[in-house]
């Protein structure tokens, strides 16, 4: 999840109208009108290019500085709407360490944007690490998880007032954790997640519990629904009687088989009877998701069955049957690594139609539509968002978490008409980097391209990013040096999105790819399957395909091609240095170096994920570049969080040690308090500019036009 662009009302809004075509748009028609997200060209008028500088890539000066850019990395972690219909954001603030804080959109107008947290406490959930679905708003209250102690709190947003109130025991140690709550009217509970780590940190419980909201004295959670590995989505429906919720068991990840169930809720609020909606049938396999009930109560979901796309479904209760609502190549949700997933809403129109505001991946964008699910017919909106991640529905109107080649991650207010078929008002609320905008000249556009990887026949996809600056060209008959990035997961996806890191780069000179590589989502299970059994094969070969097919295209000089990932991208990166000749250099961001290790060491949720991506024990040992460091060639830097529960610090170490004892240049960095990823601006700005001086000095043939000051390189100071 990449973000950037913030603008509160209270600072600046963006106004677009646009109505459609006369004509509907379908979705049949948007499948044979999918381009690149955006064109980007190099070519300019001769006038233009002869008042540009030529100076070396990758030297070149740029106003998106690591300041703007450590500035910039405000995360979004969720949206909802309160009694009044105003819009309650979560967001996290690297210049606060990482602190997350609700926020509620101002009243009027050209007023402030209000915290709603207290400065004593921070929003977030250590749920399966990953957390997320870390608050729920009904009415005037919010149900909210503390990270400090990770209790649940309830605050009233009546007054400003208001302090927190502890809903759950302090157990002197944030041991227990919840995420992905609901309220439950009818009993006065909070129907939720909890992951109980109090007898087994590494192989903590997790089961579906409810809280009473009305006693005095704090009780321990009823557990209403235990027995499987992981639960998600506990949803009720209006009255209620019943609550679906999704479940998963070892080895499996919730992207790759997961049960879809329902339960029926006593006088008495036990779960006295369950069915299985999807999931169980051996002839089938599938990743049902995001159960949801209509306003009509009928109970809706998203599953990859037959096609091996996320499509929206509806379970026949009277029947027990599963019959599809919409049936595309495209997702319509995406893999299950947070909780809170919110990809579609239920909406009515004026005349009282049902309907479903959704939105989709196809070909590397993303498209938000309103379906029809009685007549089986979508209609695309027309809004500036390429990219879609969650939908709240307003007070007429939706909020959509979203982001384009232009735009950085922010929510927008669209307003639709009447009939809610087309749009007719389009507005930023928040947005995570709000002075972007002024920095639009630099900007480099992401060209989507597909790339022949090494099975004949196959392709893969990535985003390439030209260098781009309106002061500089490059020197004459020079290539600019390539930085390839390799995502994280690694079942996940990178998205055609303004991400200020990624400009960070190509402002200076440096030609960026971001590589979608066999295993990625957003392309269907069939290419998310790619990788199974064959993660450090598949992902490699992948990206090294990709900077070939760059240099043979002439975009980039094959002298000085760099990588860099984080997490599973930080493992393919090593992995891609030990086993391959490709790159001249590499940074690894708490990656992985011995995939054995990981799989003794990291969490619950992980804890098996890479024995379907792995194998046997042979391949666990010929697949993790710790065991091969004489492979290694070149030069590598290391960042590393010390209270990494996911890839342990130890891992960073051993690879470093040995490259030392090897004699190549290397670096390690360590960061006390960071985990799984950086959130405090001071890290995230260090980690940048290291890499940016640490590839010039070794690999560039170039000064950088900042200063920064190198860290020491073993080896090479």
């Amino acid at each position: 999840m990449a973000l950037s662009f913030i603008l509160p009302l209270t600072r600046f809004s963006h106004h677009y109208s646009f109505p459609l075509n006369s004509n509907s748009k379908s979705i049949h028609i948007a499948r044979t009108l999918i381009s690149a997200i955006s064109t980007p060209t190099m070519s300019m008028s001769s006038s233009s290019e002869v008042s540009k500088t030529a100076a070396p890539y990758g030297s070149w000066k740029s106003p998106i500085t690591s300041d703007v850019v450590s500035g910039s990395s405000k995360r979004l972690g969720g949206t909802a709407v309160d009694s009044l219909g105003r819009l309650i954001w979560l967001e996290s603030r690297p210049t606060e360490s990482g602190r997350s804080v609700l926020v509620r959109e101002a009243e009027k107008a050209g007023e402030e944007a209000v915290d709603i947290t207290p400065k004593e406490f921070g929003v977030r959930t250590l749920a399966q690490e990953y957390g997320g679905g870390a608050f729920r708003v009904f009415g005037d209250t919010v149900v909210f998880s503390n990270y400090k102690d990770q209790r649940l709190y309830k605050q009233s947003l009546d007054s400003k007032d208001s302090s927190p109130v502890p809903l759950t025991p302090d157990n002197g140690e944030p041991l227990v954790s919840y995420a992905d709550g609901v309220f439950d009217a009818r009993f006065n509970r909070y129907v939720t997640v909890q992951e109980d780590r109090r007898e087994n940190k590494l192989n903590p419980s997790t089961t579906i519990v409810a809280i009473g909201f009305g006693n005095k004295d704090i009780q321990e959670p009823e557990v209403l629904i235990s027995g499987n590995d992981f639960y998600a989505f506990p949803r009720l429906d209006s009255k209620g009687e019943k609550i679906a919720w999704i479940e998963w068991s070892h080895p499996n990840m919730p992207w790759d088989k997961t049960e879809l169930w329902v339960g029926y809720i006593s006088e008495t609020g036990e779960v006295y009877k369950r069915i299985c909606v999807a999931g169980s049938d051996s002839t089938l396999v599938e990743s049902p998701t995001e159960p949801k009930w209509s306003p009509d109560g009928e109970l809706f979901f998203i599953t990859d069955r037959k096609n091996g796309f996320w499509n929206i479904y509806k379970w026949i209760e009277s029947e027990n049957e599963v019959v599809a609502v919409y049936t595309v190549d495209a997702e319509f949700s995406g893999p299950l690594w947070v909780f809170g997933l919110n990809s579609y809403e239920f909406i009515q129109s004026n005349e009282k139609k049902n309907l479903i505001a959704c939105s989709y991946r196809q070909n590397g964008r993303s498209y938000l539509g309103i379906l029809d699910y009685v007549q089986g017919s979508l209609s695309l909106l027309d809004i500036p968002f390429t990219d879609i991640d969650n939908i709240t529905s307003g007070n007429h109107c939706l909020y959509v978490e979203g982001a384009s080649a232009v735009n950085p991650s922010s929510v927008a207010k669209v307003i639709l008409d009447e009939h809610k078929s087309r749009a007719v008002e389009f507005e930023i609320i928040w947005s995570s980097s709000p002075d972007s905008l002024k920095y639009k000249s630099y900007f480099s556009l992401p060209e989507l391209i597909e790339f022949p990887t090494e099975v004949p026949g196959q392709n893969a996809y990535a985003f390439f990013y030209p260098p781009t600056n309106p002061v500089y060209q490059g020197s004459q008959g020079e290539k600019p040096p390539l930085l390839l990035k390799s995502h994280g997961g690694p079942t996940a996806e990178t998205r055609g999105m303004l991400n200020l890191s990624i400009q960070y780069w190509t402002s200076r000179g440096w030609a960026f790819v971001d590589v979608n590589y066999g295993g990625s989502t957003g392309y269907g299970r069939e290419y998310r399957d790619r990788l199974l059994g064959r993660w450090g094969i598949v992902d490699v070969n992948d990206c090294c395909s990709c900077a070939k097919f760059l240099v043979d295209s002439g975009k980039v000089d094959g002298e000085r091609l760099c990588i860099t990932g984080g997490s599973a991208g930080g493992y393919t990166t090593l992995a891609a240095l030990a086993f391959k000749e490709t790159f001249k250099a590499g940074a690894s961001l708490y990656g992985v170096a011995d995939l054995g290790l990981l799989r003794a060491e990291t969490h619950k949720f992980e804890s098996h994920y890479i024995d379907n991506l792995v194998g046997n024990e042979k391949d666990y040992f010929e697949r993790s570049p710790i065991n091969f460091v004489d492979k290694f060639s070149c030069p590598i830097i290391l960042f590393q969080g010390l209270e990494d529960k996911v890839v342990p610090p130890d891992q960073a170490r051993k690879i470093y040690k040995a490259l030392k004892e090897k004699g190549l240049p290397v670096a390690l960095v360590e960061y006390e308090g960071e985990q799984h990823g950086f959130r405090k601006a001071e890290n995230i700005k260090f980690t940048l500019e290291q890499q940016m001086v640490f590839f010039a000095r070794l690999v560039g043939h170039f000064d950088v036009a900042d200063e920064i000051n190198p860290i020491k390189v073993d080896n090479f100071d």
